[in-house]
């Protein structure tokens, strides 16, 4: 697919392909358009030169929305250099799916990524574009996960980065952005104040605000997530994916990136069931759908699951009717679930996740109790984050054992189990 322009997502109104995110016409979002003309174009052939294609997101460079032809025989084409994302692990949960009563569960780890998170895709395409579209200046507005990554990236680049963060920001997050040399700016309240001063910002600065100016490019980098699921099941749908939302974009462009395949042939089948994952203290897409609204009323977060926090979802409207259309939901569980939701994940499957993680487990959790999942469904979690950017979230969840050097005091100190 060739890409065309950006377009209106209420209106349809047309745009060149530039550093806008918003229509002068309703003030709806933008988005890529692409040209489907070479919808009749040989699947085979079409299937061999993605499995052909390097190791990473550009493997998806037709489907994705840069200038110039396909990658070379270095797997990229110039601008597309940096950190490798993409090509992560779609691990079989066996032991997971047991334990919640379900035949089939797949955790898609999306912490194996340079920056240990889904953000690398979303970024690689950002900022990839920002060079084409000339910027030498990357920003972001961050909950902190997407600061990491603009950071690195721009280090690898040798592009000057900015990155603006709630003030009250967890540690570890703030420890991995400024190591990179990016300047980090704190900002006294919560992500929607540093979103609205961000936007400020944009129409200011001639910068590359990836999750502003240039969304519409970097959101379609979520497409990607999808594509490796497909290809990685063997070219098939999952009957059920569980993704966690905060501004609901990635919930969407996962559905968009199975569409899009869909439209082409490559892949058969319905949509799969799309489930939304939030954290009670900040939860307005799943108390949205609870309440039966179209729209998402504000709130203020007050959660530990800090990267989903925003609390005014740009995409929440989209992912309501997503989730209403597909058979699916959007649920919010609370914080000691969330600890219950990292915990359970780590012990069956050896996947430590960040708090947006333990959210989603949580989700799938509870759908299998309420019987929502059909127990012969195949089911996709999707894993966004590493654990270790958010220690705090599991202090005083477990307990060890201080003895003496001895086997006696081994025996008598510490409770024998035995492993099942």
């Amino acid at each position: 697919m060739a890409v065309s322009h950006l377009e209106c997502r209420e209106c349809k109104a047309q745009y060149p392909l530039e550093a806008l995110y918003v229509c002068e016409q309703c003030f709806g979002p933008l988005e890529v358009a692409y040209d489907r003309e070479d919808g009749h174009r040989d699947l085979g052939e079409l299937r061999r030169r993605i499995q052909g294609g390097p190791q990473n997101i550009w493997r998806y460079a037709d489907f994705l929305p840069l200038a110039g032809g396909p990658p070379g025989p270095s797997g990229r084409l110039a601008s597309r250099v940096g950190l490798p994302a993409g090509c992560t692990p779609l691990i079989r949960a066996d032991r997971l799916a047991k334990r919640l009563g379900l035949r089939e569960v797949w955790v898609k780890n999306d912490a194996a990524n340079p920056t240990h998170s889904f953000k690398d895709r979303v970024v690689s395409v950002a900022v990839t574009r920002a060079r084409e579209l000339g910027f030498e200046t990357i920003a972001c507005d961050s909950t902190g996960i997407l600061a990491n990554s603009v950071a690195a990236h721009g280090a690898a680049l040798g592009l000057e980065s900015f990155v603006f963060i709630p003030a009250d920001l967890e540690e570890q997050k703030v420890l991995a952005t400024g190591i990179y040399g990016a300047t980090v700016v704190g900002v006294e309240g919560n992500y929607d104040d540093v979103n609205r001063l961000c936007t400020e910002l944009c129409a200011e600065r001639d910068w590359a605000f990836v999750n502003i100016n240039l969304r519409p490019y970097y959101a379609e980098g979520s497409k990607t997530l999808a594509f490796e699921i497909a290809e990685q099941l063997g070219w098939e749908l999952p009957d059920r994916c569980v993704v966690p939302v905060a501004s609901g974009s990635l919930f969407t462009k996962i559905a968009k990136g199975f569409d899009e395949w869909r439209a082409l042939g490559l892949l058969e089948g319905e949509l799969p069931r799309m489930n939304g994952a939030q954290a009670e203290g900040c939860s307005p897409v799943a108390s949205a759908f609870a309440e039966g609204h179209d729209v998402c009323r504000p709130v203020k977060p007050s959660t530990i699951a800090k990267s989903l926090a925003i609390g005014n979802p740009a995409d929440g409207p989209y992912a309501l009717d997503l989730a209403r259309r597909t058979g699916g939901s959007v649920d919010a569980v609370s914080d000691e679930e969330i600890r219950a939701g990292i915990a359970l994940l780590a012990e069956t499957t050896g996947v430590f996740t960040e708090t947006a993680g333990g959210v989603t487990t949580a989700v799938l959790a509870k759908l299998a109790e309420r019987g929502d999942i059909d127990p012969d469904e195949r089911v996709v979690l999707v894993i966004t984050g590493e654990g270790l950017k958010t220690l705090d979230a599991v202090r005083g969840t477990f307990e060890t054992h201080t003895i003496a050097p001895t086997v006696e005091a081994f025996q008598d100190g510490v409770p024998q189990t035995v492993a099942v």
